[in-house]
């Protein structure tokens, strides 16, 4: 989409500090992080909320999970523990509406989270 900030971070029209990148996702440092690890896993393709996730979009979220897993692993916090998030729409807090998973590490979490 046009008007998207993370389709223009993905197309490279937009500054941010890109930590990884493949055919389908791209993940980035958050500008405010809520951690020590704060990273945003986005598809590439534009999904505005997981509501609008298609059956043939499955192999694409379950890519955004296993990248997630990835960079826990590459930053050495995945047997220690780590949380990913995802906001659905305004009541959720979704800012950016673009599908993107949350990647939250280097602290203790709490439950219930909020």
């Amino acid at each position: 989409m046009e008007d998207c900030l993370f389709c223009k971070i993905a197309a490279k029209q937009m500054p941010a500090k890109i930590v990884h990148e493949d055919a389908d996702t791209l993940a980035f440092e958050d500008i405010n992080p809520q951690a020590p690890t704060h990273v945003l896993v986005i598809p590439k393709k534009h999904i505005p909320t997981l509501n609008d996730v298609a059956p043939e979009d499955a192999a694409s979220m379950g890519h955004l999970f296993a990248t997630a897993a990835l960079l826990a692993r590459r930053g050495g916090f995945a047997e220690r523990g780590w949380r990913v998030v995802v906001n659905v729409n305004r009541d959720a807090h979704q800012l950016v509406f673009h599908v993107h998973l949350h990647l939250l590490a280097g602290r203790a979490f709490h439950w219930p989270p909020g």
